[in-house]
């Protein structure tokens, strides 16, 4: 596996399996969430990935209205795609789900049922 171009953090992680998930809507906050991160170390983590190639980004066409600002939507680019399962799969065995049903073949973690106070 080649060394990639920025530092490896389980912030860069989360963000990376976020950007995996199923939804093909992201943007920086959708991301945030999903990846369980603040915005705060998202966007800079975002910057490099796209400075790297990793991924690219748009700004929303629509309207605002009354939404909001503007979005800018990420997704990974074609040689992002192929590094971030090779890099999550190097650092944690697997990409976890961080949304919605599986994806790609892999399984949900099993959710630990409440056995009450031993």
């Amino acid at each position: 596996m080649d060394i990639p171009p920025f530092r490896v953090t389980a912030a860069t992680l989360d963000v990376l399996e976020a950007l995996l998930g199923p939804d093909d809507q992201l943007y920086g906050l959708k991301i945030a969430e999903n990846a369980g991160r603040k915005t705060g170390s998202v966007y800079p983590i975002l910057a490099r990935l796209e400075d790297a190639g990793w991924v690219v980004s748009a700004w929303e066409q629509d309207e605002p209205s009354a939404r909001g600002p503007r979005r800018r939507f990420y997704r990974l680019s074609p040689d992002g795609l192929g590094a971030a399962r090779a890099l999550l799969l190097h650092h944690r065995g697997a990409v976890r789900q961080r949304t919605g049903s599986p994806v790609r073949g892999l399984a949900p973690r099993p959710t630990p049922q409440w056995r009450g106070w031993s």
